[in-house]
């Protein structure tokens, strides 16, 4: 069994991947450390629930309905689609700490609203994509030889 003290963890880089370090195969968990005036990520949403745990600090979070300002011990939950999307920032002097978890499923595909770019995540970084909604083409375009009918 392994184990990750959520308070008192180091994250390189602000980012810990507590699924990956604890082997996790069916729950995605982070821990965000958000230096003040950082967010955790542009503003999206995605196709599964995802729950936020405010570890330590203040942080404000952009939802549909508006942003609201969140304190150490709050949690709340975004449900899948554009209900659900969010951008967690640090707006304070002192840092914070947050923990976000959710299913891992793969492909995951997020949503970025205000760039209207999308994200398909396949599971493998090779092919990870990110790209503008408007680079779109149909489908089962250059494929040569197909045939609607057969």
């Amino acid at each position: 069994m392994t184990s990750i003290n959520i308070f008192s963890a180091e994250s390189p880089g602000g980012r810990i991947d507590v699924s990956q370090e604890t082997g996790s195969t069916e729950t995605l968990m982070f821990i965000y450390d958000l230096a003040p005036g950082q967010s955790s990520s542009p503003y999206h949403y995605e196709y599964e629930e995802e729950w936020l745990l405010v570890v330590a600090g203040t942080i404000v979070v952009r939802t549909p309905d508006g942003e609201r300002t969140l304190e150490r011990g709050d949690i709340v939950r975004f449900p899948a689609g554009p209900a659900g999307a969010h951008k967690i920032m640090n707006r304070n002097e002192e840092p914070a700490r947050t923990l976000l978890f959710s299913s891992a499923r793969a492909p995951a595909v997020s949503v970025y609203p205000d760039s209207d770019t999308i994200g398909v995540w396949a599971g493998d970084e090779t092919n990870d994509l990110v790209f503008e909604r408007g680079s779109a083409v149909p489908w089962a375009h250059g494929e040569e030889g197909w045939n609607k009918a057969t």
